[in-house]
């Protein structure tokens, strides 16, 4: 059963750092587009970053320049270093994972068929 474990959230003032990691069970991940999403309370669910098999990425314009999404094959484990953090960073940050070779398109959310339960992020000023 496939599953995915995302860890290394916190608390941290704004212009901190915090790396989360996410690890997959059950699935080999390293053929496949991953990505981190967040949703904050009274939002909608909002797409960071995406990583395709070859290590392509794609931004969210409100974290390009701060965030850093990475894989580890070898390990199975999907990363989202963050710096230079902010208030509104402040929500609950979930990894996600496909199964089939599609390419890493923005925006096509329904094609993720994994999901993490979720790490809390908060940003206080």
């Amino acid at each position: 059963q496939v599953q995915l474990v995302e860890s290394g959230g916190g608390s941290v003032q704004a212009g901190g750092s915090l790396r989360l990691s996410c690890a997959a069970t059950g699935y080999t991940s390293s053929n496949y587009c991953m990505g981190w999403f967040r949703q904050a309370p009274g939002k909608e669910r909002e797409e960071v970053a995406l990583i395709a098999s070859g290590g392509r990425t794609n931004y969210a314009d409100s974290v390009k320049g701060r965030f850093t999404i990475s894989r580890d094959n070898a390990k199975n484990t999907l990363y989202l270093q963050m710096s230079g953090l902010k208030v509104e960073d402040t929500a609950t940050y979930y990894c996600a994972a496909q199964r089939a070779t599609w390419p890493c398109v923005w925006g096509a959310v329904s094609r993720f068929n994994y999901w993490g339960r979720g790490t809390q992020v908060t940003v206080s000023s």
